[in-house]
């Protein structure tokens, strides 16, 4: 009964785990990243899409990101959308495709990413504080309808705390390298 619990509360720590690692993708650091652009939304044919589902992404060198739309009608619309988002991007459109070049960050924009990145963290220590709370209460709830002991209630509760700790490490040391990796000049 408890390992079923402690399995569910696994896998949705996981899942904020992955979110962090996905929010983490999308913070621009000196480099170019095709997650940088991938989930921008174009405004196509009055549809909002995202610029993946309208062209291929690619990335020639650390510095530049290349769109090539499948559409010729898409290429003014994936550039205002680009232009749109708050990443500071300018897209040059050769007619065939879009270069975005990655400028270097300056150190003021450097704090403030990390900030960011410092915010997400967080997050995901919440969120994997309300699975730990969820599994605590579920497994008193258990208690409580005398499906397991008492002594099973608090070993459980100790894997859950064991587990939380575990996972708010590993948010802790993807922070650290994304910090590392945005400090980096």
């Amino acid at each position: 009964m408890t390992k079923d619990l402690i399995a569910d509360g696994t896998k949705r720590m996981q899942g904020a785990l992955a979110s962090l690692e996905g929010e983490f993708a999308k913070l621009r650091t000196g480099r170019a990243s095709t997650s940088l652009v991938e989930d921008i939304s174009v405004d196509y044919y009055g549809t909002p899409t995202p610029i993946m589902q309208l062209a291929s992404v690619s990335i020639p060198d650390s510095r530049t990101i290349t769109i090539q739309p499948w559409d010729r009608n898409a290429f003014s619309d994936i550039e205002k959308g680009i232009m749109r988002s708050d990443l500071g991007l300018n897209p040059v459109n050769d007619g065939k495709v879009i270069r975005i070049s990655i400028p270097p960050l300056t150190e003021e924009r450097r704090k403030e990413l990390v900030k960011i990145a410092k915010k997400y963290t967080e997050e995901a220590k919440v969120a994997l504080r309300n699975v730990r709370r969820d599994l605590n209460d579920a497994l008193k709830k258990l208690e409580k309808d005398k499906e397991i002991s008492e002594d099973e209630m608090h070993k459980g509760q100790d894997d859950v705390q064991k587990l939380t700790d575990d996972f708010v490490k590993k948010c802790d040391n993807a922070f650290t390298e994304k910090e590392k990796e945005i400090l980096e000049i």
